[in-house]
């Protein structure tokens, strides 16, 4: 079989953002972090700066602006007649909808119960507590038996008095059940995928997500129905995805009909090329300048969640990369087909543990903890693909039909 040229990774093949870009991540937490502990007050400024659904911040105002930038350069480039050609490629489509909804959500329940639950048990503390909201919608008296918990009075307040390692594995639940949408085309693009085939399965996940995430969440939280967040679900769709994908869209179409295709190429999207990069960065600063004390305060808690996330991720991505060669995918179609599965929704996962269970509560650290490892787990990954693109067929072979 015809072996394709690899792109180099390394030198001038990529640009001096790029080539750094763990460096420049690394820099970037420990400096919203140094913020969130120096200036306290200004991270909260900015922080309350959010779009709020039932009480609870869905969308962050100043990370949703850092965010249309990172993700503009990527949907301005992508050219639509591709997608469509994209569209009617269905065996990668499928390959991701049947690991991200029939094996993600039940690998992640599994390795988190047994590594929380079993493993470091002993660390969490296994007569160790977590107060969380009541089940919404529910009138119990105090004292009633509810799932794994019992309902208690704090502070005047009814709470639900849960095992602490189980509020844990609930924000890690929310996150397995949330399949990327945004930044796996960050990750897609910086990996030299196919962003046609990307934004299709983005955008494929996206609905499939709002009609599986509640019974998904549901049937593995072992806590009656989950609360489907569809305003939640809609704005961060709306805001992290449509927004930039239709700016992208009639931008396109405007400058190459007023500068030619030649401008629009060399010119403007050199001129975009680090803005992706520079509004990704910047991204990291706001998120860990809002949740570093809470990562300060708790870090060995940090890394007995951290290590389920982590294995999760590299399993999922493994099953993917290795399922899409199996089949004879293209690098280009390959690269993303593995990343969105392995990388989560955090911002509905967050804001999801946020409204079912409070902001202070295990679950809603479990999913900070995934932003966490989101950036530098998925940077390595991309460094992976990028060095094992020779693996793949040069011709795809996952090439569109009639």
């Amino acid at each position: 079989m015809t072996q394709r040229q690899t792109c180099p990774v390394d030198g001038k093949g990529i640009g001096f953002f790029e080539r750094y870009l763990t460096v420049w991540v690394g820099i970037c937490i420990v400096a919203g972090i140094a913020l969130g502990k120096v200036a306290p007050g200004v991270a909260k400024s900015l922080d309350g700066m959010a779009i709020y659904v039932n009480d609870a911040p869905v969308i962050s105002i100043p990370i949703a602006i850092c965010l249309f930038f990172m993700m503009y350069p990527i949907m301005v480039k992508i050219d639509f007649s591709e997608v469509v050609k994209a569209g009617k490629s269905v065996r990668p489509v499928g390959l991701t909808l049947f690991i991200n909804w029939a094996i993600k959500p039940f690998t992640m329940y599994a390795i988190a119960s047994f590594f929380l639950g079993t493993v470091f048990l002993g660390f969490i503390g296994p007569d160790a507590v977590d107060y969380v909201k009541a089940p919404l919608g529910s009138d119990l008296e105090v004292g009633t038996t509810y799932g794994s918990g019992e309902v208690v009075l704090v502070e005047g307040v009814k709470m639900l008095q849960v095992p602490l390692w189980r509020s844990y594995l609930a924000g890690c639940i929310l996150l397995g059940i949330a399949p990327c949408t945004a930044m796996v085309l960050v990750w897609g693009s910086l990996a030299k995928g196919n962003d046609g085939h990307t934004l299709v399965m983005v955008a494929v996940n996206s609905l499939t997500m709002l009609v599986l995430y509640g019974v998904l969440g549901g049937f593995l939280l072992g806590v009656g129905q989950l609360p489907v967040p569809w305003q939640a679900l809609l704005l961060s769709i709306g805001v992290y995805v449509a927004l930039p994908l239709v700016a992208g869209y009639l931008s396109r179409r405007w400058l190459i009909a007023a500068k030619g295709e030649a401008w629009f190429r060399d010119k403007f999207l050199h001129f975009l090329t680090p803005v992706t990069i520079t509004a990704l960065l910047a991204t990291l600063v706001l998120l860990f300048s809002f949740k570093g004390e809470t990562i300060v305060s708790n870090p060995l808690t940090i890394l007995w969640i951290a290590i389920p996330l982590t294995i999760q991720t590299l399993v999922i991505f493994a099953l993917g990369y290795g399922a899409s060669k199996a089949v004879g995918f293209s690098y280009e179609t390959a690269a993303p087909t593995a990343m969105i599965g392995a990388s989560n929704h955090f911002e509905v996962a967050i804001a999801t543990a946020t409204m079912l269970y409070g902001l202070s509560s295990g679950a809603a650290l479990a999913t900070v903890v995934g932003v966490l490892i989101e950036v530098p787990l998925m940077l390595g990954l991309v460094r992976f693909c990028l060095k094992t693109q020779g693996w793949f067929p040069a011709q795809p072979a996952d090439r569109p039909s009639g």
